[in-house]
């Protein structure tokens, strides 16, 4: 059996390293039109930024080392220019030597990956116009900041590898603006969470300038200037494009090959495609969402290597069925982390699910035990089933392994609500004997029986304030002089007993303390003496971070300039 296998990155290689595992016999051939293979995508920012300094620990494998270990023939510089299914062969130039051939094959999978895309717009291919997807693209945009010694970039786009960038980028000393569109960064991430993000990149000193459409690019005065719609142009040193990536699907759709959403290219779920013999996988294909069920492209390093191990088994006669994505991801934001898997809120509601929420904001361990961080929790489930479909958290310390909980409690089809029977591992310097992910379950728990009823963020401007319901702040009176919202009186949580004569019966009550704790807790007290009351989802200290996020935000929109 000869396999050829278009692309020698994450699914190509894992691919090709697999088939030979199962059959020794096969003869492999792998093209690649970079000049590395099986590279580290995700790493590269942190090469240009310094933190990984020997350009060889950017490349798991060489040509050399995996034909040693695996008898691979693995072909850097070498594109794959057609496909010719009806005479199961591939067209091939050599880009180094200029030479054609046709090159057969028995299988043929197709891992091409994603290329960064491209505004249609003036000045996209100037030379200070940089875009990042390959180790060569990662050595042009260092070269060019360690000779060049810009001062200022503009990142156009806000997310993974623009985060990634600006965070290098500034300790690098570089004065960072992101650009883009939409008026939050990080799309896996609802906007009240986002706001999070924003305020930490922010706090070090990089400029965001949301809901912006870049419109071209003009190089002037030794730099280039970032053309604005309907705001002043920008004048910068340099500008990297990361506005995403849309999938390399141009073979494909060339050689007859059924395409899915945004151009994709469609597979079952053993990753083959609609032709016989050829299978694809990685950031090119579509997938469905473990969740939703639809059809989605989700361009992460976990699924395609997935994918590729997949599509080999069965190139290799097995029955391997690839289950979906549910998009689990974790970012560092300079000393934050953030994390997300499944759908959150918004994408939620766009599937047509009917959705509720809670936000929590536990430590990171055992609050007696020093260093411990507070980190912020969504957890969203099905109103009716209390289905888990998804959860974000931003944090400190102990993000990821909550998020690694959650990712999996998904995977196990687990209720929202049994997230508070798990057994986790506790000891002060790493948990709470009621660990985050416990919280939130026994958190949906009350919902269920009705023990507590939530009002939310997306209320808080239209609760009345005419009188006829009681708006209410649990908090010391010291952190109510700090800041509170407008309308709300203040009575603290270990008063109240003794002050409920105060609040007039009849009324529903809108309860909001710092974190939801302490108004939790006065829910309780007044459920229990009688009143209809609501317990505030997510806490003040929720509330001011997503609202002084908003306000910052319209007011760079409004007046043109950035935030």
């Amino acid at each position: 059996m000869k396999v050829v296998i278009v692309g020698g990155v994450a699914g190509g290689a894992t691919a090709a390293a697999r088939i030979r595992r199962l059959d020794e016999q096969a003869e492999i051939v792998v093209f690649e039109r970079s000049g590395y293979i099986s590279y580290a995508n995700c790493g590269l920012p942190y090469y240009i930024g310094g933190a990984i300094q020997n350009p060889a620990a950017l490349t798991l494998q060489t040509p050399e080392s995996f034909d040693a270990r695996f008898r691979v023939d693995m072909r850097v510089h070498h594109e794959v220019t057609a496909i010719h299914p009806d005479r199961k062969c591939v067209s091939v130039t050599n880009l180094e030597t200029g030479e054609q051939w046709e090159e057969s094959y028995d299988k043929l999978l197709l891992a091409p990956g994603a290329k960064p895309a491209q505004p249609k717009v003036p000045g996209v291919g100037l030379a200070r116009v940089f875009s990042l997807r390959t180790v060569e693209d990662t050595f042009r945009i260092k070269e060019y900041v360690e000779r060049k010694h810009p001062a200022s970039v503009v990142l156009a786009g806000g997310g993974f590898i623009s985060l990634e960038m600006a965070e290098n980028l500034r300790k690098l000393g570089l004065d960072v603006t992101i650009v883009q569109r939409p008026r939050q960064l990080m799309n896996p991430f609802d906007a009240d969470m986002a706001a999070l993000i924003h305020a930490e990149v922010r706090r070090h000193g990089v400029k965001l300038m949301l809901g912006h459409t870049v419109e071209g690019f003009v190089e002037r005065d030794d730099g280039i200037d970032v053309l604005l719609k309907d705001a002043p142009r920008l004048h910068t040193d340099m500008v990297v494009l990361a506005i995403g990536v849309t999938p390399e699907s141009d073979l494909a759709k060339s050689a007859g090959l059924a395409l899915g959403v945004k151009g994709s290219i469609a597979v079952n779920d053993r990753m083959e495609t609609s032709v016989p013999d050829i299978y694809a996988v990685g950031d090119a294909v579509q997938v469905k969402h473990f969740v939703s069920g639809t059809d989605v492209v989700i361009p992460l390093a976990g699924p395609a290597n997935k994918q590729g191990r997949i599509a080999a088994d069965n190139i290799c006669g097995g029955n391997s069925r690839y289950q979906g994505s549910q998009g689990s991801s974790i970012l560092q934001v300079f000393s934050m982390t953030a994390a997300a898997t499944g759908l959150n809120e918004a994408a939620a509601r766009q599937a047509g699910l009917q959705v509720d929420k809670v936000i929590l904001s536990p430590m990171s361990h055992a609050g007696y035990y020093p260093g411990g961080k507070t980190m912020t929790m969504k957890v969203v489930f099905e109103k009716e089933t209390f289905r888990l479909l998804g959860a974000q958290i931003v944090g400190y310390d102990g993000v990821d392994k909550r998020i690694d909980v959650l990712a999996t409690a998904i995977r196990c089809g687990m209720s929202a609500v049994a997230l508070k029977d798990l057994d986790l591992a506790y000891a002060p310097p790493y948990s709470s004997a009621k660990d985050p992910v416990n919280m939130a379950g026994f958190m949906v728990e009350n919902i269920q029986r009705g023990v507590v009823k939530q009002w939310y963020l997306e209320e808080a401007d239209t609760l009345p304030q005419d009188g006829s319901v009681t708006l209410l702040d649990t908090r010391t009176e010291a952190e109510y002089a700090m800041g509170h919202v407008e309308g709300f009186v203040n009575i603290p949580v270990d008063a109240l007993r003794e002050r409920l004569q105060e609040l007039e019966r009849g009324k529903p009550v809108y309860v909001i303390c710092q974190s939801g704790l302490r108004s939790y807790i006065a829910a309780r007290i007044l459920m229990g003496n009688g009143f209809d009351c609501y317990n505030f989802a997510g806490g003040f200290r929720f509330y001011d971070a997503v609202k002084n996020e908003q306000k910052l935000i319209e007011q760079a929109t409004a007046c043109g300039m950035d935030a």
